[in-house]
């Protein structure tokens, strides 16, 4: 897995928000070898959706599809959260998902 960073581009406005996040949540957290890379993104990406946290979730769904998730176990994960975290959130995220395949390489 490439390493992951916060965007440069708010080290101007918040240099220790981009430092903790490379420095923590990415050097560390995702680092950690009880869960894989693949498992962690399940369980961002279905946080993100149900919590409706749309700005991040092109990026995590695309981390999903490089960590080895297909887009048929993220579409099966996004269903079944929208009984849990509510239809309107799982709505957006498969919407997010689909924009995201169509700009998919074909196998």
């Amino acid at each position: 897995m490439a390493k992951q960073s916060a965007p440069r581009e708010l080290a101007g406005i918040a240099p220790k928000l981009v430092e903790l996040t490379d420095d923590v949540l990415f050097g560390d957290v995702w680092e950690r070898p009880e869960l894989s890379p693949r498992d962690r993104s399940l369980v961002t990406v279905s946080v993100l959706a149900a919590l409706y946290r749309s700005e991040q979730l092109p990026y995590h769904l695309g981390k999903a599809l490089e960590n080895g998730l297909s887009v048929e176990e993220l579409s099966e994960a996004i269903t079944h959260l929208a009984f849990y975290a509510g239809w309107p959130n799982a709505m957006t995220a498969i919407n997010q998902l689909k924009q995201l395949a169509h700009r998919q390489p074909q196998a």
